[in-house]
């Protein structure tokens, strides 16, 4: 997942970490896709067959899907070749230390997903030929969400689990109405509080590259196939689950401050969308702390 995962405890719970551990690795190892031996990778290289894979990978291609089509395509899962094809090919670290591969004319297809078949009686999965799936901000919200759900299931409480900013809370910190959060911004942080429910941040700080003499970043609009365009640094959404504020906050980022904030509103949701000038705009109820 390319990031840091922090877990907050109750004190006398530090072995529940290695559990948590092993819960993101399960994910990781099934769903990215720079291991060339993961069940993503082999549906990727699978060439339109319908392919058996594993339960991670199958329950987050059906959420996937379902995200695709609540959002009429905005999240799509399915913009690997348009990554592959900008630079984005490897690890972002090699990227980083590389030469980025020149811009691949034409841009591939987006939209696959309205394609991607699901055998939900035999966990089995089709591809398109020619079309790639990315999952790397939804698996690393399904993955904080199932370590939330693990920990609860067990009356461990209050805790908060963080993975690179994607995080989820479960219980009140002592003495506190809330957990304090900090989001990252273009002139100092702006914190807020979360009492329960996940926060996710869809940002351009941070996966950013150059190819070929053009600034790249990760957030690609499926209807140009290229990085969003969108003058924002980031966009952040507070919700129920960390899939959904995962979700949310990536749809939220391309549609920008205005039609974002209204799609959150319908979805009664909360947002901070941040400009590199410093400037911000709050969708929905955000507390401040």
């Amino acid at each position: 997942m390319g990031t840091i995962v922090e877990v907050l405890l109750p004190a006398g719970q530090a072995d529940e970490v290695a559990r948590i551990r092993q819960h993101f690795l399960a994910w990781e190892q099934a769903c990215s896709r720079f291991d060339a031996g993961s069940d993503l990778s082999r549906l990727n290289r699978g060439d339109g067959q319908l392919l058996a894979v594993g339960p991670y990978l199958f329950s987050a291609l059906a959420v996937a899907v379902r995200a695709a089509g609540a959002t009429d395509g905005l999240f799509d899962p399915t913009l690997l070749r348009s990554l592959e094809a900008l630079g984005y090919d490897r690890d972002f670290e090699a990227v980083l230390a590389g030469q980025s591969n020149p811009p691949v004319s034409p841009l591939p297809r987006t939209g696959g997903w309205r394609e991607l078949e699901l055998s939900h009686d035999r966990q089995e999965a089709r591809l398109p030929s020619g079309v790639g799936v990315d999952l790397g901000g939804l698996v690393k919200g399904m993955a904080v969400d199932a370590a939330v759900a693990d920990l609860t299931s067990r009356s461990i409480s209050p805790i908060a689990v963080d993975a690179g900013g994607d995080l989820a809370v479960a219980g009140l910190p002592p003495q506190a109405g809330g957990w304090t959060i900090a989001i990252e911004g273009p002139d100092h942080p702006r914190v807020i509080s979360l009492a329960e429910g996940a926060l996710a941040t869809s940002s351009v700080t941070r996966r950013r590259w150059r190819q070929g003499g053009v600034d790249r970043h990760h957030l690609i609009d499926p209807r140009t196939g290229l990085p969003s365009t969108i003058p924002l640094l980031s966009a952040s959404v507070a919700a129920p689950t960390c899939t959904q504020a995962e979700v949310a906050a990536k749809v939220a980022f391309l549609l920008g401050p205005e039609e974002g904030s209204t799609f959150l509103a319908e979805r009664r949701l909360s947002g901070l969308f941040l400009a590199p000038d410093g400037g911000e705009r709050l969708a929905g109820r955000w507390a401040t702390a």
